[in-house]
């Protein structure tokens, strides 16, 4: 029986749920655990061995039980007044004039809190706005700011590849991305091209990213000279998949070379550029002695 569970709750939040009591679940069953000052629910989207090691020997949540008839039904309420809170609250925005975007809204299951998600470019002084929707819902209140990368994560989408946002699939946290992961998989450097649903860029852009560093690190720059038995040549570019270099000679004729093949050749250069160092070393040497 699982000890540990990885629940999944609305707009894509996970957290680990200690199983104690071993209710019987599979993946996709729904489950009320507990949270913050009451309870909540979600859904298990993992479990196993693997769960155990990600999560390792902390302390967790319980799992309080597996959802009844009316706990579905509870749920199902919540839904509708999140939406009727959503519109409410960005009514309530443009009334205090907040630079602020909604986002979302998340009633706990129990009610006993209410969290309202917004994006804004700066600071937000939005203490009147908690007061006034305190006093209209008459619980805890909470609003987070966060950023572009995680509304897309709760609202979800698809990506230019046809699948699911990985954010919303299967990202648990946000890793840096920046443009030389792109310049190092020679992918264009155009934004709109780079940039995710976010408008930042691409989270997948890292994931090949160790690969392809890997395969540079053996190469020589680009723009190195080879030589070779057509003669000297210009290093064009690296095609990383294949660990293949691409040279160009002078008179525009490019060569496919493979890592090994390319190693050969710049070691054959080495050794024929040290036995010409050493002629002219032992000529210099014999004319020093015959003077």
């Amino acid at each position: 029986m699982a000890k540990i569970l990885e629940i999944e709750f609305k707009g894509g939040r996970k957290a680990f749920f200690d199983n104690s009591q071993e209710f019987p679940f599979t993946v996709g069953d729904m489950v009320v655990v507990q949270a913050e000052r009451g309870e909540d629910l979600g859904v298990v989207v993992n479990m196993g061995s693997l769960v155990d090691q990600r999560a390792g020997d902390g302390q967790f949540p319980r799992i309080i039980r597996k959802p009844g008839k009316t706990d579905i039904e509870k749920y199902k309420e919540n839904e509708k007044l999140e939406e009727k809170a959503f519109q409410d609250c960005r009514k309530r925005i443009e009334e205090h004039g907040l630079d602020m975007k909604l986002v979302g809204v998340e009633y706990q299951f129990d009610r006993n809190k209410i969290t309202f998600y917004f994006t804004s470019e700066k600071r937000v002084d939005f203490r009147a706005l908690v007061r006034d929707l305190a006093g209209r819902y008459k619980t805890r209140i909470e609003l987070r700011q966060i950023g572009v990368r995680d509304e897309a994560k709760r609202i979800g989408g698809v990506g230019v590849c046809g699948r699911r946002l990985c954010c919303r699939a299967f990202l648990r946290e946000f890793e840096p991305v920046v443009t030389q992961f792109a310049k190092e998989q020679n992918l264009s450097p155009n934004p709109t091209k780079l940039s995710g649903a976010c408008g930042r860029l691409m989270c997948c852009l890292r994931y090949e990213r160790d690969l392809y560093a890997s395969v540079l690190s053996k190469f020589p720059e680009v723009g190195s000279s080879v030589k070779t038995e057509k003669g000297t040549a210009v290093l064009k570019k690296i095609e990383i998949l294949d660990e293949v270099a691409v040279l160009q000679y002078e008179s525009e004729e490019e060569e496919r070379v493979d890592y090994e093949t390319l190693t050969q050749l710049i070691d054959i250069s080495k050794q024929k550029k040290k036995k010409r160092k050493s002629r002219k070393r032992g000529r210099k040497n014999r004319k020093e002695k015959a003077v």
